[in-house]
């Protein structure tokens, strides 16, 4: 077991500290139902549309938040132009892709073009997905997208291509196994990692500004030292403590349930704490995504995380910023009739979201956060999400 001792790790965390040292359903009805009367057209858009701003959708907006939308629709044989500039922008706003549909496959790849960034060519690359359990999606990440974003990062120029994960709910090993993983990795021909199998040098204690851990948390290495780190999450409630989990929970499987030749359980710490979701956040201190893809076709809105009642949601999410994707992560549960404590008060006030915005973790306001919708399917479904994000 060590501390961080490189120059990247010091420094994404004292950034961090200074970074933290600054700064349902019934309502949507009846709003729509406003607007209806008021004569405003939620249907279509106008082909004169503004740029969009990352705005929220003010009650006498509705048309102009659905020209916003519009206007960042792909040109259909327009071809990606991949750039290096983080989702995450120097004006403060973060993107988010919003693709509307029922096929994975196609969903990750659109995702993905729609952030018009490449944070993995020429780099090994680690990808953590959501290997919790061995029930079906969304109770863990699905075979088909862990397959459309392995191919899609070697398309893009991943050099090599590692996944790994921790699970919480059963013998890794053997989930991995019931998931058919094993044999997914040598077809697709990527290296796997059981984190559990790590020896003690291989895990780097952090201890974040004014931790509730009680003597910090110990991270999986393989993770901080690849060259990009690309997370796929699920989407769902969390009826263990975590209330729900989307990207910042799914952190929790590159910290160690105990470090070998040591007996003390963190994960037992993490479950039995009154600040379990405070720590959750704080364990994102330890590194930064290169991109997070949530997969959302189907979801649970209660239960979880490896089973409960599910629907049919419909969406694939891509971004940067943890902060971004959870919120709107938490405006889709909502949309689609999650009444769990998800539900309760503003998006910004659950405390995975809070904690993580005073750790500096990602945009600390709905209104800068940027929905880049696929199609004209895909922004009306958006616009929904957008209006359960403007009420905070």
């Amino acid at each position: 077991m060590r501390t961080p001792n490189t120059s990247n790790s010091i420094n994404r965390r004292q950034l961090l500290r200074m970074a933290g040292t600054l700064g349902g359903l019934a309502a949507l009805s009846s709003f729509l139902e406003a607007c209806s009367k008021a004569g405003l057209d939620l249907t279509s858009a106008s082909s004169t549309s503004t740029a969009p701003t990352g705005a929220t959708l003010p009650a006498t907006s509705a048309a102009k938040l659905q020209n916003e939308l519009t206007s960042t629709l792909p040109a259909e044989s327009a071809p990606v132009q991949y750039t290096t500039t983080p989702t995450s922008t120097e004006t403060g706003y973060s993107k988010v892709a919003f693709v509307k549909t029922g096929n994975r496959t196609e969903g990750v790849h659109k995702a993905i073009d729609l952030l018009k960034t490449n944070p993995v060519a020429g780099k090994n690359v680690f990808i953590k997905p959501n290997f919790n359990s061995a029930d079906p999606t969304p109770g863990s990440t699905h075979p088909d997208v862990l397959t459309a974003l392995v191919l899609k990062l070697k398309e893009m120029g991943a050099v090599k291509i590692t996944v790994g994960d921790r699970s919480g709910m059963g013998d890794t090993h053997q989930v991995m196994g019931d998931l058919g993983i094993f044999d997914l990795a040598e077809k697709l021909g990527f290296d796997l990692v059981i984190l559990d199998d790590l020896t003690q040098e291989d895990w780097v204690m952090f201890t974040p500004v004014d931790s509730h851990w009680k003597s910090g948390f110990p991270f999986a290495s393989p993770c901080l030292e690849a060259g990009s780190l690309v997370q796929t999450c699920c989407l769902k409630t969390h009826r263990y403590g975590g209330q729900f989990t989307l990207s910042l929970k799914n952190s929790v499987g590159m910290v160690a349930k105990k470090i070998p030749s040591h007996n003390y359980d963190f994960m037992n710490e993490l479950h039995t704490s009154r600040h379990q979701r405070r720590m959750i956040a704080e364990i994102n201190t330890a590194y930064t995504p290169n991109l997070i893809v949530l997969d959302g076709v189907e979801a649970f809105i209660s239960g979880g995380p490896d089973n409960g009642q599910k629907v049919s949601s419909q969406v694939i999410l891509a971004g940067t910023d943890r902060i971004a994707i959870d919120a709107v992560g938490v405006a889709l549960l909502r949309y689609h009739g999650c009444q769990t404590e998800v539900a309760k008060g503003k998006i910004f006030e659950q405390e995975q979201i809070a904690r993580a915005v005073e750790l500096g973790l990602g945009v600390d306001s709905p209104t800068k956060i940027q929905l880049l919708p696929a199609d004209q399917e895909s922004a009306a479904y958006a616009e929904d999400i957008n209006y359960i994000l403007s009420q905070g």
